[in-house]
């Protein structure tokens, strides 16, 4: 059985929670419990989900949470954009995380359907 490991969209999940929190680290303190919290809770919800739907026994189940993983990047997206118009970080900064967010969101749907 192929683990949730071996996947390249975990993987690259993995990626981007670890820039996700490089990149708020510097966001204003008074959004420590706004946003702040909010973009890395849906970014860790990512790859959380693709290893609990991995490690359930039925495509449907894995299919569920495989949906999960992609409103929370789907989630991410949206902060990730406010975080621009408010001009928490720098511009290069988060549209490098917006396209890694881009590829993952590209990456889960492809999996979703393959696992149909």
């Amino acid at each position: 059985m192929k683990s949730h490991k071996d996947l390249i969209v975990w993987k690259k999940s993995m990626v981007l929670v670890k820039r996700v929190y490089e990149v708020t680290r510097f966001f204003p303190r008074e959004e420590l419990i706004g946003i702040t919290s909010q973009m890395r809770r849906a970014a860790v919800s990512i790859p959380s989900n693709i290893a609990e739907g991995y490690g359930r026994l039925s495509d449907k189940e894995t299919s569920r949470f495989l949906g999960i993983s992609l409103g929370s990047a789907s989630e991410l997206e949206t902060q990730l954009l406010l975080s621009v118009e408010l001009g928490f970080a720098s511009e290069m900064e988060l549209n490098e995380l917006l396209n890694l967010n881009q590829e993952v969101i590209r990456m889960l749907v492809s999996l979703a359907k393959k696992i149909g």
